[in-house]
């Protein structure tokens, strides 16, 4: 379960009457169905609504939430029920209607095998799923060199909720890296930049040193990604986007193909520098980003 909805559960005690919309994904490659909806901060809502779920036997596989952008005096939920529960997913819904005060909008819904799934048509479609990460974000696995530090993993989150915060169009908020996550980014840079010229391609090694120049890549310097955004649209029209861990398959080429690459801004634990167990800002500026200001690349990365 979700690091912020655990931190939440104790205030939705308190929660209230749904409100807002109802979102239901089609299925994906895994069988999993996803929706949204929001509830006001009254006495038992949340109890409620998940009432309905259990009524139905349905097997809720992930639950995470957040403050509504939109209402201040709402949270918004995202769950996913496994394929089986698809069909009494309808009933659901019909329960939300009646028992809870307050309207819901279905957007999408498949009902046919041959139905197309839903896939982004705009750009602002990203913010439809860029949340729904795969792994890690703010929580880690146990095998994670930073699982038992407290500091690290407070850090972590710190980083997760600007991802999950962030909305397309918005300004990439800035990070004030500590002395210790520069010298972690320092002893990677140096390492790799004596590798660059036998080991990367040409591409690669021509737009390394732009990035130096316009974008603060240095080996005792983080580079912020609003910066490196701005550069890539005057190069190719590539930009970046925060994300707090691992995407799929789909959505991470969903991004691609409006010429979106997600970057992590959180930086690997400092007691094993040249070990990540998933993508770091190290893995994302010093590996992928640098090709993306090459025209020829950025056209083969969104086809």
């Amino acid at each position: 379960m979700d690091a912020g909805f655990r931190q939440m559960n104790g205030n939705l005690e308190r929660k209230g009457s749904l409100t807002s919309s109802y979102l239901e994904e089609p299925l994906n490659k895994t069988g999993v169905v996803s929706c949204i909806f929001s509830l006001k901060q009254e006495v038992g809502a949340l109890v409620k609504a998940l009432r309905l779920f259990e009524e139905k036997g349905i097997n809720l596989t992930h639950i995470e939430s957040r403050p509504s952008r939109n209402n201040k005096e709402e949270y918004e939920f995202f769950i996913s029920v496994d394929q089986a529960s698809s069909n009494a997913l309808d009933e659901v819904v019909d329960g939300l209607r009646t028992q809870i005060t307050g309207q819901v909008h279905e957007l999408s819904r498949n009902k046919q095998k041959d139905t197309v799934p839903w896939f982004p048509n705009d750009i602002q479609d990203l913010d439809r799923f860029a949340n729904q990460i795969l792994s890690y974000g703010s929580e880690l696995d146990s095998d994670h060199p930073g699982f038992t530090d407290p500091m690290y993993r407070a850090r972590r989150k710190e980083f997760a909720d600007i991802a999950y915060n962030y909305r397309h169009g918005q300004v990439i908020p800035r990070v004030e890296y500590t002395a210790e996550e520069k010298a972690t980014w320092g002893t990677v840079f140096r390492e790799l930049k004596t590798l660059y010229a036998t080991h990367a391609c040409h591409e690669h090694n021509r737009v390394f040193p732009l990035l130096e120049k316009y974008c603060g890549y240095h080996e005792d310097n983080i580079p912020q990604l609003e910066d490196i955004s701005h550069y890539l649209q005057t190069c190719t029209g590539f930009r970046l986007r925060p994300v707090a861990g691992l995407l799929s398959s789909r959505d991470f080429l969903a991004g691609l193909a409006f010429r979106v690459f997600h970057s992590t801004q959180y930086i690997r634990h400092s007691s094993k520098p040249m070990y990540t167990p998933e993508p770091d800002i190290c893995h994302e500026l010093l590996g992928h980003v640098p090709l993306f200001a090459d025209p020829g690349f950025a056209q083969f990365s969104q086809v």
